[in-house]
């Protein structure tokens, strides 16, 4: 009170300039509280930076003591490891004991580990998972493979983690990168504004060039213009879902290039055509699909134009525009690159004469193939060359960082290895199942597609139904196969690989690619509530209309 009946007084004679001995006297009083109060602004102030400062270096050597705990920990397994690898081949399993004739299921907890970290660290501890995500993948490789090699002996064990990673990984990641590079370089401008309408006719369109080009290819080429649409609106999250659900999955039913256990089966001896006979479950599909993202889309539309929010379209007409569309050559190298992979390896040339594909022999019976190889040069090659030829303007209108790549690249090498236990155990298991009829067949390949490669899975129950002795259907190098149940097998690996993010290998780059651009996302919990809610009521109903 004092402080401010002095300031007042101040005031007024300064107002007035009225100057006498008690004026004066008055105003340095004021003075000297007013520096007594700014010291212990000062000194109040001074004291929360150090407490802050000294809570940061707290939270600074936390952050470092975790980081050191888990690199010794992963040195000091890792270290464990080339011991064994060190030793004969048969230490830990003597050269006259036989492995175990199952797999034992406990080998298959670091898979489920490594899927539980996925699903809940980035809802309890966000910023610290993205920043370890290379160690803590390191970790359940290690806790993986240590006990594999006492069961299986660490040459098996090598040889194990060596094919996954030079005859799975690479591809699948080279193939991944090679699209994620051309797509980025690929931009749309213009005014078109994400409505309803707008947003199901880029679906619909998505879905049928995934059969063209890919359900990789057609989900990184038409993500980013989707997201471009659509920033505008607050309400998006449910776009990218169902982009998803389309796009990256259903869309690649049609052809042996859509989706990669289409080409393997075509490798095995399904004619290339025979996917078509899966469009009337497609368009059954899209339907029902499209029709419950239009009413959820609109009701969406309409809240935020509720809030005020609108596209912007001052301008008259409609004007687009795209941007690099060159590097549609580099896409169409890619996806040749795909159909040479599946169609060299049967030519003679590419064969020994034990019928086996010739390659570079790495390790055990570990072989990185000619047509593998052939395959990752053209993709590597068409990346770079659409990087020389495109305007470096174009990636930054698109908002192209590596951040997506990079998180892919390393959560799924540890997805690939951990989880192969999991399909030793499949392989093993698989055709003693008694799983003989076509909805059998359709729920059982999609249920271990939602979170093993669909690739394996589809091969697994290809070969099971090609061991039944069926006389009737499509004759393929492992036994002739009726219709219904390669169609079952077939819609069951590429439809249910929508479940989960990591069903597909696109559903992962789509979700960091929206992350990155201000979509929220659901968590991996969250998103398989909407498949549960969206997806298993239409695989039901196909199951009734197409399998039974």
């Amino acid at each position: 009170d004092l402080h401010l009946s002095l300031r007042r007084q101040r005031q007024m004679c300064i107002r007035d300039r009225i100057f006498t001995i008690h004026t004066i006297d008055f105003c340095m009083l004021y003075d000297i509280i007013a520096s007594v109060k700014n010291k212990r602004i000062l000194n109040r102030k001074k004291h929360i930076y150090e407490k802050n400062l000294l809570n940061d270096n707290r939270a600074v050597r936390k952050y470092n003591m975790e980081v050191a705990v888990l690199k010794k920990l992963v040195t000091v397994l890792g270290a464990f490891f080339a011991v064994l690898l060190a030793c004969p081949l048969s230490v830990f399993a003597a050269e006259g004991s036989k492995a175990p004739s199952t797999v034992p299921v406990w080998l298959c907890i670091p898979f489920a580990g490594l899927l539980l970290c996925i699903a809940v660290m980035p809802l309890v501890k966000a910023e610290w998972w993205e920043s370890h995500q290379p160690l803590v993948v390191a970790l359940w490789i290690i806790l993986m493979v240590v006990p594999f090699a006492f069961v299986y002996g660490a040459g098996k064990t090598a040889e194990t983690v060596l094919d996954c990673i030079v005859n799975d990984y690479l591809t699948f990641i080279i193939l991944l990168f090679g699209l994620f590079c051309v797509s980025g370089n690929i931009t749309m401008e213009g005014d078109f504004a994400g409505s309803p309408r707008v947003n199901v006719g880029l679906l619909a369109l998505g879905t049928l060039l995934a059969s063209c080009i890919g359900t990789t290819g057609a989900s990184m080429l038409m993500v980013r213009p989707v997201i471009k649409m659509n920033s505008w609106r607050k309400r998006k999250g449910h776009i990218m879902i169902f982009f998803i659900f389309m796009v990256s999955n259903m869309g690649g039913c049609l052809t042996p290039i859509g989706d990669p256990p289409l080409l393997m089966g075509f490798m095995r001896g399904v004619p290339f055509f025979w996917s078509l006979h899966l469009f009337p479950v497609l368009i059954f599909n899209m339907v029902i699909l499209l029709f419950a993202f239009y009413q959820i889309d609109k009701r969406s539309y309409r809240k935020d134009i509720a809030n005020g929010r609108k596209p912007d379209i001052r301008k008259p007409g409609t004007q687009f525009r795209l941007d690099g569309l060159h590097n549609i050559i580099f896409l169409v190298m890619i996806v040749g690159a795909v159909i040479l992979s599946g169609v060299l390896p049967g030519m003679s040339a590419f064969q020994d004469a034990a019928g086996n594909v010739r390659g570079i022999h790495l390790f055990g019976e570990v072989t990185l193939t000619f047509p593998a190889l052939i395959e990752i040069v053209i993709i590597l090659l068409a990346a770079f060359l659409s990087f020389k030829t495109t305007d470096k303007q174009i990636r930054i209108r698109n908002h192209f960082t590596w951040g997506a790549i990079q998180e892919v690249a390393v959560l799924f090498i540890g997805i690939f290895i951990t989880m192969q236990p999991a399909l030793m155990l499949l392989k093993a298991v698989g055709p003693n199942l008694g799983i003989t009829k076509p909805a059998e067949m359709f729920w059982a390949t999609g249920a271990l597609s939602s979170f093993l490669d669909n690739t394996p899975t589809y091969l697994v129950f290809l070969t099971t139904a090609g061991t039944l002795a069926f006389t009737n259907g499509i004759t393929t190098t492992l036994g002739t196969v009726p219709t219904k149940v390669l169609s079952a097998i077939s819609c069951g690996a590429v439809f249910m690989g929508a479940n989960t993010y990591i069903g597909n290998a696109p559903n992962f780059m789509v979700k960091a690619i929206s992350d990155e651009n201000g979509v929220k996302m659901p968590s991996f919990f969250g998103y398989m509530l909407w498949s549960v809610a969206f997806l298993v009521p239409v695989f039901i109903i196909d199951m009734f209309v197409f399998f039974l």
